[in-house]
């Protein structure tokens, strides 16, 4: 009995295990291996690229522990980057990535003394963590967007995505070519509204541009309230191209405008361009023209046309309180008087009426930025001259500008037929226009600031800025569909190193961020000269 007793256990043992193995070849019977988890981004698929990537040692795992951690000494601008990284990473990952200065590992945000500069940051990654250390707030919030590079492209999503959420190991040591890296959006052609702008300005941050110059005023619209010329925003704003309701910011607007774009590390640039471009205020006021008649409104989209009037003194009490009222709203360094297609005013009083603006501008704390016409006058000390010249611009006028440079004018390129943002792409885009070319995507990346203007020292060069016009241009899908992904390119060049610029290098790194902007819902060209990924 008792060797009986103690075989059968034995026996069901053994019938049990080979049940199990029956089962589990029964459920794995024509089961798909489960696919291998993609490896992580390299640490140099980023745009704009790095100046410095080292890649190496085991990546970090985002994952439902994980927290992002600050100094216990963090300042309020510290701990609303870090709200600002867990706001990104939440809604694609599901997890709860507190906001904390206690604990180890995780997302650091370090400041420490270093060699970063104002906007440079270092990013190291490791099985243990993530840690962004810069100087200043605003180069830890350009870590950070080298950081959601290097997570999948999903990361971008407004909805729960399946992960793996994995850091490639290594350091990346980063820090822009320029101190000047800008976007301009013409509010003046098509009206936008705060949303849309703020829309665009968390794109621009992604690719670490820092300026956003907003053209507030031109032919067709006047598109920001002056309480001392109130039917500037009230009558001057109330068409645009083709006739359309137009509209203006109010003060409070404008305000909103500057602070959110302050949260995302830009500085903005009001433009109020004179003499030229200046239908919409002349039709406003009688007393700004020199017959004291007032034109019509103008919803056409041709140029040259209008002028203030050089020899009245009403016009400089007029530009005195525009440049007070909007100085005292702009906390940034600039204000742009324009001074483009002034061909209604002679070459003497255009001269007259800079060497009368300018330091009008300079009483209320501004430096002067015009466009390039300016250096045919008297550029102010430190005035910078934004060159929309083309390829193809006259030796004499790119020399002029060259000597303005050499005189210690500042200059920032923004080459039409390069990086005018509303230049068509091929002859077939529906959006934009050709005057200056058509504007591929390796033509907008493919020239050197530092090299771009003969005779420009490159010291002068402040840096680079993509306008976007908006004749065409009346919804945020138009806006992306002509920003990206030219802009992305601009970015780069204002950022990184010159030895990093490389075409054939470029179109594949650009190529990745196909997926994140798919993710997030940007409308974007599809460039064939980009190898953009399948399916």
């Amino acid at each position: 009995m008792r060797r009986h007793h103690s075989t059968t256990p034995r026996l069901a043992r053994v019938l049990g295990s080979l049940l199990l193995v029956a089962a589990a070849g029964v459920a794995t019977t024509g089961a798909s291996p489960a696919p291998p988890a993609a490896p992580p981004v390299p640490l140099g698929q980023v745009v704009p690229a790095p100046a410095s990537v080292l890649p190496g040692g085991r990546p970090y795992d985002v994952t439902p522990a994980t927290r992002i951690r600050l100094d216990a000494s963090a300042s309020a601008r510290v701990r609303a980057i870090g709200a600002y990284l867990a706001g990104v990473l939440r809604p694609s990952t599901g997890y709860p990535l507190p906001v904390t200065d206690r604990g180890a590992g995780g997302i650091r945000l370090h400041l420490a003394a270093g060699p970063y500069g104002a906007e440079g940051y270092r990013l190291t990654s490791g099985p243990q963590g993530v840690t962004i250390t810069a100087s200043a707030p605003a180069g830890l919030f350009h870590g950070v967007q080298t950081l959601r590079q290097l997570l999948p492209a999903a990361v971008e999503s407004r909805t729960r995505q399946p992960g793996p959420w994995r850091i490639a190991g290594g350091t990346v040591q980063d820090r822009p070519r320029y101190g000047y890296r800008g976007a301009m959006l013409d509010v003046s052609r098509h009206f936008f509204t705060v949303g849309q702008v703020e829309r665009y300005v968390d794109q621009l941050a992604r690719y670490k541009v820092n300026e956003l110059h907003l053209h507030l005023s031109d032919d067709q619209g006047w598109r920001i309230a002056v309480d001392s010329w109130p039917r500037l925003a009230s009558y001057g704003g109330s068409t645009e191209v083709g006739g359309g309701p137009g509209g203006f910011y109010t003060k409070a607007d404008y305000r909103r405008i500057v602070r959110y774009a302050a949260s995302r590390y830009l500085e903005v640039v009001p433009e109020i361009d004179m003499p030229g471009h200046t239908n919409a205020a002349l039709a406003s006021y009688a007393r700004l023209n020199c017959d004291g008649t007032a034109p019509p409104l103008y919803t056409g989209t041709a140029v040259g046309f209008s002028s203030l009037c050089v020899g009245k003194q009403v016009t400089y009490d007029f530009v005195d309180d525009v440049v007070r009222e909007l100085a005292a709203l702009t906390p940034g360094r600039y204000l742009h008087i324009g001074g483009d297609e002034a061909h209604s005013t002679s070459h003497a009083d255009y001269v007259a009426f800079m060497d009368r603006v300018q330091p009008i501008v300079a009483k209320y704390g501004k430096t002067v930025i015009g466009w390039h016409q300016l250096t045919g006058a008297h550029p102010a000390k430190g005035a910078l001259a934004q060159y929309w010249g083309l390829d193809g611009t006259s030796a004499a006028e790119k020399a002029q500008v060259a000597a303005a440079a050499r005189n210690g004018t500042g200059l920032i390129l923004s080459p039409a037929d390069r990086v005018y943002l509303d230049m068509k792409y091929t002859s077939a885009t529906r959006l934009g226009t050709k005057w200056a070319g058509l504007v591929e995507v390796r033509r907008s990346y493919d020239w050197d600031p530092g090299a771009y203007l003969p005779g420009a020292p490159a010291s002068a060069v402040r840096g680079v800025e993509a306008p976007l016009w908006s004749e065409t241009l009346t919804t945020s899908a138009d806006i992306e569909y002509m920003a990206f992904p030219r802009l992305a390119g601009a970015a780069e060049l204002g950022w990184s190193p010159a030895a990093t610029h490389d075409w054939d290098r470029y179109r594949v790194r650009l190529a990745a961020q196909g997926p994140r902007w798919d993710a997030s819902g940007i409308r974007y060209y599809k460039s064939p000269q980009v190898p953009w990924p399948q399916g």
